[in-house]
C-alpha cells in the first residue's frame, strides 16, 4: 500500500507530470532519428541527470529509455530506416504493410502493441526487483566477485561478431576501471602524472564519447539521404479483427522480451529479432510474412519495448546491466550515491515506485503522442545530417565540460570518441567496454575484500555455494557461443554428406 501510495504521489506532482510529457516527446524524436537512440540520448543527458535529485534524474533516464524504443518504430514502418536497432525486425512488415497504403494501420498496431507490451514489462520489473535483490542478502564479497566475472562472461554474447572481440573489448573496460589512485595503497596506477586522472577516468565522459562522439564521427563519412516520406501517416487504433488476431502474439513478444531483457544481452534488438522469427515460425499464414503481416509488426515491438522493464531487472537488483542504456542508467546510479541491490529497496523505497510511474507514465503518453502525431514526427528525419550531427557534438562537449567545468573532460571525450569510431569501423563493439568499466570496480573491490577475509586463499570462493554457481555459469557463457557454433559446423558437413549421397 505505501509502494502505491509513492506512486500516486509521484504521478500528483505537477513538476513529474512535466517531466514525463516533455521527457517522452524528446525520447520520440530521438528514436525516430536514424542513428541516434536511448543509448546516446541518455549518454548526453547524464551531466544533467547526476545534478538531479536521486529518483527524479533515474525517473528520466527510464523516461526517455521508453519512448526511444517506441520511436525506433515510427520510421521503420514509414522509410523502412529503424530509428533504433531494436526496431530493425519492424521493417520487415511494416513499411511492406505501409507501402499498400496502410501505413495509418501500421503504425497503430505498434503503438498499441508497444504500449500494452510495455507496461506489462514494467508491472514483471516491480515484481521481480525485489525478488531477485533479496536473494542478494546472502552475498558477500566472494558472490559479488563471482556474480562481476558472471556479469563479464556476458560479453560473449552482448553484441558483435565475434566473442573475442567482445572479451578483448570488456579487458580494455577493466583496464580503464583500474586507472586512478589505489584505495587500499594509495599508488597511482596509469595516471601519467596527470592530476585529473587521480580519481580514475570519469565514466561520463567515457560515455558520451564513445557513443556519441563515435557515431557522430561514424555519420560524417556517409553521404546525406534523401528520404521519402509515406503520405498516409496518421495512427489508427487496431480494428476488432486486428486485435482478435495480435493479442497472443503480443502475450508472446512480452513473455519474450522480458526474459531476454533479463539476461545481460542486446536487450530490445535480440528479443524483437527471436519473436519475429518465432511469431513466423509458428504462424499458420507463414507466406504473409515479409509482405505486411500485422503479426509481424506486433511481435517485434511488443518485445523490444516489454524488454525495457526486463532489463532494468538485474540492473536494479543485482547492478549487471543489460545493455548499453542500462549501462549508463547504472552508471548514473552509482554517481548518485545509489548501489543495486537490497539495501537499495531499504535505503531508497521511493526510487522503484517512482522509476515505476515514470516508466508507466511514459508508455501512456507514448501511446497518446503515436497515434496524434506520428506523421510529424516522421518528418523530423528530413534534417540534413550536416546539421543534425553538429548540433549532437556541441551538446555532448558542453555535457561533458559542465560536470567539472574542466576542458580535460571535454579532450577526455574526444579521445574516446575517436576510440568509438576505430572501434566500430573493425568490428569492436562499445558495450563490452561500458560494461568492462562498470564491472571492473566491482571485481577490483570485491577480490581484495575476498583476499583479506580469507586470509589470502583465494580458493575458498569455489567453497561458496552461490559464487560456485556463477562461477559455472560464467564458463558455461563464455563456451556456449563456440559449442553452438561447432554444433552448427556438424550439421552442415552431415548435410553436406547427405547432399553427396544423393548425386
Amino acid at each position: 500500500m505505501d509502494s502505491l501510495m509513492m506512486v500516486i504521489q509521484f504521478l500528483l506532482d505537477p513538476y513529474n507530470i512535466v517531466l514525463i510529457i516533455v521527457g517522452t516527446f524528446v525520447g520520440v524524436i530521438v528514436g525516430a532519428l536514424p542513428g541516434l537512440g536511448s543509448v546516446i540520448l541518455i549518454a548526453l543527458l547524464l551531466p544533467f541527470v547526476v545534478r538531479m535529485e536521486p529518483v527524479t534524474g533515474i525517473a528520466l533516464t527510464g523516461i526517455v529509455y521508453c519512448a526511444t524504443i517506441y520511436g525506433g518504430s515510427i520510421t521503420a514502418i514509414l522509410i523502412n530506416t529503424p530509428g533504433t536497432a531494436a526496431a530493425a525486425a519492424t521493417t520487415f512488415d511494416g513499411y511492406p504493410l505501409a507501402q499498400r497504403g496502410e501505413a495509418g494501420r501500421a503504425l497503430g498496431i505498434a503503438t498499441f502493441s508497444s504500449a500494452i507490451a510495455g507496461i506489462m514489462g514494467i508491472i514483471v520489473m516491480v515484481i521481480a526487483t525485489p525478488l531477485l535483490a533479496r536473494l542478494a542478502y546472502n552475498f558477500g564479497p566472494a558472490e559479488y566477485f563471482a556474480l562481476a566475472i558472471f556479469g563479464m562472461s556476458m560479453l560473449a554474447s552482448i553484441s558483435g561478431q565475434s566473442v573475442f572481440k567482445n572479451l578483448i573489448g570488456g579487458a580494455f573496460g577493466v583496464l580503464l576501471a583500474i586507472v586512478g589512485t589505489d584505495i587500499a595503497t594509495g599508488i597511482e596506477r596509469f595516471t601519467f602524472n596527470q592530476a585529473d586522472l587521480a580519481e580514475g577516468i570519469a565514466p561520463v565522459q567515457m560515455m558520451i564519447g564513445i557513443f556519441a562522439g563515435g557515431e557522430l564521427l561514424r555519420q560524417a563519412t556517409l553521404a546525406g539521404q534523401t528520404r521519402n516520406l509515406i503520405a498516409d501517416a496518421v495512427a489508427k487504433l487496431p480494428s476488432i479483427e486486428d486485435f482478435k488476431r495480435i493479442w497472443k502474439t503480443i502475450l508472446r513478444g512480452t513473455g519474450i522480451g522480458v526474459f531476454i531483457g533479463i539476461l545481460p544481452a542486446e536487450g530490445g534488438t535480440v528479443a524483437a529479432m527471436i519473436a519475429y522469427n518465432e511469431e513466423r515460425r509458428w504462424s499458420k499464414n507463414k507466406a504473409e510474412f515479409g509482405k505486411g503481416a500485422i503479426e509481424g509488426i506486433a511481435a517485434p515491438e511488443s518485445a523490444n519495448n516489454a524488454a525495457t522493464g526486463g532489463t532494468m531487472v538485474p540492473t536494479l537488483a543485482l547492478g549487471i546491466p543489460g545493455g548499453g542504456s542500462t549501462a549508463i542508467i547504472l552508471t548514473a546510479m552509482l554517481i548518485l550515491g545509489l548501489r543495486p541491490g537490497p539495501q537499495l529497496f531499504v535505503e531508497q523505497p521511493d526510487l522503484l515506485a517512482g522509476l515505476f510511474a515514470a516508466m508507466l507514465g511514459a508508455n501512456i503518453c507514448f501511446l497518446v503522442f503515436g497515434m496524434l502525431g506520428a506523421k510529424y514526427f516522421s518528418k523530423i528525419t528530413l534534417i540534413p545530417t550536416t546539421i543534425l550531427w553538429p548540433m549532437v557534438f556541441v551538446l555532448a562537449a558542453l555535457g561533458a565540460y559542465s560536470l567539472q567545468q574542466s576542458m580535460f573532460d571535454v579532450w577526455l571525450m574526444l579521445i574516446f570518441s575517436f576510440l568509438g569510431y576505430f572501434m566500430k569501423r573493425h568490428g569492436y563493439a562499445p558495450a563490452p567496454i561500458v560494461m568492462g568499466l562498470i564491472l571492473g570496480g566491482l571485481i577490483e573491490t570485491s577480490l581484495k575484500q575476498s583476499f583479506l577475509i580469507y586470509d589470502g586463499n583465494l580458493f575458498v570462493i569455489l567453497q561458496q555455494p552461490i559464487a560456485l554457481v556463477f562461477l559455472a555459469l560464467s564458463v558455461l557463457g563464455i563456451a556456449m557461443p563456440f559449442i553452438t557454433r561447432a554444433i552448427g559446423s556438424i550439421r552442415e558437413r552431415q548435410a553436406a554428406m547427405i547432399g553427396g549421397d544423393d548425386d
